[in-house]
């Protein structure tokens, strides 16, 4: 298939395909326009976003049945062939011999590098390995300076993960404050999300019209472009003083008090109404995972707020609330808020 058809049908499955390199484009014509098409009969959308619970259960079962059909004694081994030099001929020669690309995606409407990333997070030894010791992070900077940002050789030499070690550096690259935002920070800050709202705007508009036909005027931004989305690490550069993390929650927050002239949603009576709509709200859902979630709906339970404040709330609700939450599913944690937190909340209400 030549590059302008594979782009012309993959475009049907994935909208942003043409901001996609030749290269990658080449690849998802082979391994994933079939699967497409496979789904696209049985009626499945193709996913993007965070995976699913019953997504990371089928990667489980996808990896666990390879493993079994060649003999290759470990996910790791499979997953970081490069690791293992002696082994590595086998294990690519087993890996052509029976499809692993069809295998490890067999099931999961998504592009097959998206599910191939989330197998190697899921089966990363090196991925869990707890807080990083001062002697790790003098060793992150120096291997930094030597390398730039080749995280997969820094990860190998760390035997940190990829993403960790590179997350770990945007964490310590410069002097982080940790305290109250200063008016300069906030400034900052709302000079850099307009920044790169202003440039994503006018790379859109240049690829919809010619220069002379382009007007001159504010650039009116939706709801969804302000509230999700943004580069997040590009923001960071830009403030300087504040981890990528903390702009997030710090812009949400601006946000939220923008939209609802400085009421305080969240507080007294108002927090527990909110709290107790929020349970409700998500216990009729009926839903089995996060992801299914509609959080720009669910939001207008507390008030006119951004999808990101009202996730924040709910991850703040079952850590403080749902004894052992992190080993129960989506839907135990929200039947232990219906049945044991509304009550109380209700009755202190």
């Amino acid at each position: 298939m030549d590059l302008d058809t594979a782009k012309q049908e993959l475009e049907e499955f994935i909208p942003h395909v043409r901001n996609i390199s030749d290269s990658s484009i080449k690849k998802m014509a082979g391994r994933d326009l079939v699967r497409f098409k496979q789904f696209k009969k049985q009626g499945i959308a193709v996913k993007f976003g965070r995976f699913s619970q019953k997504e990371n259960t089928q990667i489980r079962k996808n990896v666990e049945e390879f493993l079994s059909i060649t003999g290759i004694d470990s996910a790791e081994k499979l997953l970081f062939t490069s690791r293992y030099p002696e082994d590595k001929e086998t294990i690519n020669r087993l890996k052509a011999e029976h499809l692993f690309c069809e295998k490890l995606s067999e099931g999961i409407p998504r592009p097959w590098r998206l599910i191939y990333y989330r197998a190697r997070k899921m089966f990363d030894p090196n991925n869990y390995k707890g807080r990083y010791t001062q002697e790790e992070i003098e060793k992150l900077k120096k291997y930094h300076a030597l390398h730039g940002n080749d995280w997969k050789k820094i990860s190998e030499m760390m035997s940190r993960s990829n993403l960790s070690v590179a997350m770990k550096y945007s964490e310590i690259k410069s002097a982080i404050n940790y305290g109250p935002w200063s008016k300069e920070e906030i400034q900052k800050l709302m000079n850099a999300v307009e920044e790169v709202i202003r440039k994503r705007m006018e790379t859109e508009d240049a690829n919809s019209r010619s220069s002379s036909e382009k007007p001159d005027r504010d650039v009116l931004i939706n709801r969804e472009i302000l509230c999700q989305k943004l580069p997040w690490t590009e923001i960071e550069a830009k403030v300087g003083t504040r981890y990528w993390r903390q702009c997030k929650q710090k812009w949400t927050t601006i946000l939220t008090n923008k939209m609802n002239k400085g009421q305080q949603l969240y507080r007294g009576t108002k927090g527990l109404q909110a709290k107790i709509n929020l349970i409700k709200r998500l216990y009729e859902m009926g839903v089995e995972d996060a992801n299914e979630v509609n959080w720009e709906e669910l939001s207008k339970t507390i008030g006119d707020v951004p999808r990101t404040y009202v996730q924040a709330k709910f991850y703040k609700l079952k850590v403080s609330c749902v004894p052992f939450w992190q080993k129960k599913t989506f839907s135990e944690i929200i039947d232990y808020l219906f049945e044991e937190k509304l009550p109380e909340l209700e009755e202190t209400l």
